[in-house]
């Protein structure tokens, strides 16, 4: 994703790239993308005196990374999952001096997909998710399933009863997430970032499906939010507010 990423701030009118960070895997320290040496310190993003930062890794660097940020005063785009209530707290109070902007998914597809999910909820008695990663995914549920969850939760609370009663297969039924709402993992060589959300009542259903191919559709999401986190003051979650939705 480090890759997509620079590759796209590289490619994008009016932002530069001007340093990038790796421990492991794909351009790894020590090597030049787009003429920019790859560090292996985040120290690095304070020396070329970056005005935003983009975050994408694991949630326990996340924690330590996005506070040093913070306090010096530099902008962070965070596409990190993992993260919990607690984490956007202590970022809430610690982006004082520059802007946060925090989600579970830059495809403008899935935040759309996640806004429509939130608007169905009131009128559904049940709902599932199913979400579909790549066998090298390491955390379940996905951040995008789980940030799904919470806005259906808090939407509605009117889900009827799980009617299982017997499960001959543990896990059968999947997880229950935020609200009840079931939520399936799948893990599975040869796709990327999938969802689907099915919503039922008496003799309907709804399914509402995203689908993203390639790590490029996360770009655009990723861009817009380097462009505009001068407009978002202190830690703001989610793309919806730049895309008016």
């Amino acid at each position: 994703m480090g890759s997509a990423v620079c590759d796209a701030v590289h490619a994008a009118e009016g932002l530069d790239l001007v340093a990038a960070v790796s421990r492991q895997g794909g351009r790894g320290a020590g090597a030049v993308v787009h003429g920019v040496p790859v560090a292996d310190s985040v120290s690095a993003v304070v020396d070329a005196r970056c005005d935003v930062v983009v975050d994408f890794t694991l949630a326990a660097a996340a924690r330590v990374h996005v506070p040093f940020l913070a306090e010096q005063g530099i902008h962070a785009v965070v596409g990190t999952t993992g993260l919990d209530d607690d984490d956007l707290a202590r970022w809430r109070s610690a982006f004082a001096r520059s802007n946060c902007i925090v989600s579970a998914n830059f495809a403008i597809s899935a935040v759309l997909m996640m806004r429509f999910a939130e608007l169905a909820a009131p009128h559904f008695d049940t709902a599932e998710i199913i979400e579909l990663h790549h066998d090298r995914k390491a955390d379940a549920p996905s951040g995008t399933a789980m940030a799904t969850a919470r806005r259906m939760a808090s939407a509605s609370a009117e889900w009827a009863a799980d009617p299982t009663t017997h499960v001959d297969v543990e896990g059968a039924r999947g997880a229950a997430g935020p609200g009840g709402i079931r939520i399936h993992s799948v893990r599975m060589r040869g796709m990327v970032a999938h969802q689907e959300v099915v919503l039922g009542a008496a003799g309907q259903t709804l399914t509402l499906r995203q689908d993203s191919y390639d790590r490029v559709s996360f770009m655009p999401g990723v861009v817009l939010a380097c462009r505009r986190i001068d407009e978002c003051a202190g830690l703001t979650v989610g793309l919806d507010s730049l895309l008016g939705v």
